[in-house]
């Protein structure tokens, strides 16, 4: 199958490349920028050089459609929403990266984004690609709206304990921190090396794009969830994402039972791992892969379950996962392509 990048140039869409470029069944036709034509890839990354020979090129989405079966947008949010519709003609199946296409409704994006939503029609058609709980509607997708990065980490670690309601929808912590490429490459003060260097720094607060993506999901699992507290922050490394949630249980329950809730849920996905009783996992852990390691615990003292979930932010919380999702759409082994070690140390 024909793949195209859009957005070639991101770190979301680099990362893109080097998946496909493995790939066993996709073969990456093309790449786009929406500011370049005919420039080669390596005058942005000197590292694809022999690897992607390709140049990239001016968006044209009929040429896209004509060339390609599976296009991946990895374009920042606002570029998507006309974008997308105009992808889906002969056939071709859409993976959107961007925020676009994940809030169903129209004015919570607008809300939340400050940008022109997309047409209902297109974000009613759009299938939300959180791939361990949404497999079926995947396989049937032909436009995927690819989850955010903090809420793949948090949504991962929450499901088990909200499906099998025994903690309390009202009063959700969610403690989340991230590595500066989830900021993208664009340069700003926020993650200048001499701001973020020896530092760690809150952002967003109470503000984050990803809140009501995060609600709406819990909400379809459990209507009875209230608004969660979300607090964001930067991490002074390049890549990967911990979540650190907390919630009042509605009943007693010991860790080992907890535990023995996730391992049973999980056991059958390959790219989450429920950590031994005990542990918890660390963001290096998970570098470089697809992963999604978690760890749960329970405060009988206070009644109150610690979840630690971490991910690389560039890979299960964006283009690894895109893969993951577009493996279930065209009836490819769910892990095909995307079966690397996480890189360590």
């Amino acid at each position: 199958m024909k793949a195209a990048v859009i957005g070639a140039t991101g770190y979301g869409g680099i990362e893109l490349i080097r998946l496909l470029s493995n790939h066993p069944d996709f073969t990456l036709h093309s790449v786009y920028s929406s500011s370049k034509d005919q420039v080669p890839a390596t005058d942005d990354y000197p590292h694809l050089q022999d690897i992607c020979p390709l140049p990239l090129m001016k968006i044209d989405a009929e040429k896209i459609t004509n060339e390609c079966d599976a296009v991946f947008l990895a374009v920042p949010s606002g570029a998507s929403a006309a974008l997308s519709p105009e992808l889906l003609a002969n056939n071709t199946k859409v993976v959107d990266l961007s925020g676009d296409l994940r809030l169903k409704n129209p004015e919570h994006y607008e809300q939340w984004y400050k940008k022109e939503p997309a047409e209902l029609h297109v974000l009613e058609q759009a299938v939300y690609g959180l791939t361990e709980w949404n497999r079926e509607e995947i396989r049937d997708a032909s436009l995927l709206s690819n989850p955010g990065c903090y809420p793949t980490a948090a949504l991962l670690g929450l499901a088990p304990a909200i499906q099998a309601e025994v903690i309390d929808g009202t009063g959700l912590i969610i403690d989340a921190k991230s590595g500066v490429s989830g900021a993208g490459r664009g340069l700003s003060p926020t993650v200048h090396f001499a701001e973020m260097n020896d530092n760690f720094k809150i952002y967003k607060v109470n503000q984050h794009q990803h809140i009501p993506e995060i609600e709406q999901q819990l909400k379809l699992w459990d209507n009875s969830i209230s608004p969660i507290t979300f607090s964001t922050h930067l991490l002074p490394i390049t890549r990967g994402i911990m979540t650190t949630m907390y919630a009042q249980m509605k009943k007693p329950m010991t860790t080992a039972e907890l535990h023995e809730l996730y391992t049973e849920t999980y056991k059958d996905d390959f790219f989450v791992r429920v950590r031994p009783l005990g542990q918890f996992p660390g963001v290096k852990e998970v570098a470089g892969s697809n992963f999604c390691d978690i760890g749960v615990a329970v405060d009988e003292r206070t009644n109150r379950v610690t979840i630690v979930s971490v991910i690389d932010n560039l890979m299960k919380g964006a283009a690894g996962q895109a893969v993951q999702n577009a493996n279930l759409m065209f009836g490819f082994e769910e892990t095909a392509g995307l079966r690397g070690f996480p890189i360590y140390p």
